[in-house]
């Protein structure tokens, strides 16, 4: 679950900065700067990237223009894995990982009734139309009336 992220990985002229170019954006037109975990709390997409790099201990700062992610590395480190952090953001379910199963959750609804004003004619009502709860069923043959008197 979860799109990963075109990810391109460019170096740039100043040591120890590597900039990445994303195929979204994550912070609009604004500029967000983290320079450490306190700084990165929010739940923005923006702080939740920055998060994920800073606590790896390659990474000194982060700065997130548009689709633009820029990484001031921590002295003596290099690049190596902050690419796939960045790749991988969205991602929920990684492989080998079992989702959780949730329970089948009885409805609160009453079943809706057969017969009665509908167009059916008294017929019983198929499967599908048995588990929408009555009062959108209701909605819908009043909404039909009203078009049948307008319309002819």
């Amino acid at each position: 679950m979860g799109q990963l992220v075109g990810v391109v990985e460019k170096p740039s002229s100043a040591p120890g900065v590597v900039r990445y170019e994303l195929n979204r954006t994550l912070s609009g037109m604004g500029h967000e700067r983290f320079m450490s975990l306190l700084d990165a709390d929010g739940g923005t997409p923006s702080s939740s990237l920055a998060r994920q790099l800073l606590s790896t201990g390659k990474v000194s700062s982060v700065h997130i223009y548009s689709n633009i992610v820029t990484v001031d590395l921590e002295k003596g480190f290099n690049s190596d894995g902050l690419a796939d952090i960045v790749r991988e953001m969205y991602r929920y379910w990684k492989p080998g990982v079992v989702p959780p199963v949730f329970e089948e959750v009885e409805a609160d609804e009453p079943p809706a009734a057969a017969g009665g004003d509908n167009d059916s004619g008294g017929v019983e009502l198929s499967a599908a139309a048995k588990r929408v709860p009555s009062h959108l069923l209701d909605r819908s043959r009043a909404a039909r009336e009203r078009w049948k008197a307008n319309n002819g």
